[in-house]
């Protein structure tokens, strides 16, 4: 993945989803029309944090390179550079996978 020239605003993150396993665990290969949504990428770029009540930014959990898991339905699809990427809140992230 090439340096993106995107920057997420405020608890936003660009994720590059990792792509979905195309066989089972007993060897079956599974053809493209069945395969689900990826729910695991790679965070490309994050935003600085969101705000509190108090108006102090409160930076993200998630940084740039942290492979997370996240909604098979989480974020918006965007096309940048060529490649198929998702913009997503902070909050659509389950979790960081270690």
């Amino acid at each position: 993945m090439s340096k993106v020239n995107i920057k997420p605003l405020a608890d936003r993150v660009l994720v590059e989803p990792l792509p979905a396993e195309t066989q089972t665990a007993s060897g079956l290969f599974i053809p493209d029309s069945a395969q689900e949504k990826p729910m695991q990428g790679k965070i490309v770029a994050a935003g600085s944090g969101a705000r509190d009540e108090t108006g102090k930014i409160q930076p993200l959990d998630v940084k740039e390179g942290d492979v997370v898991l996240f909604g098979k339905w989480s974020g918006t699809e965007v096309s940048v550079d060529g490649e198929e990427l998702l913009i997503m809140k902070e909050s659509d992230i389950l979790g960081i996978i270690a």
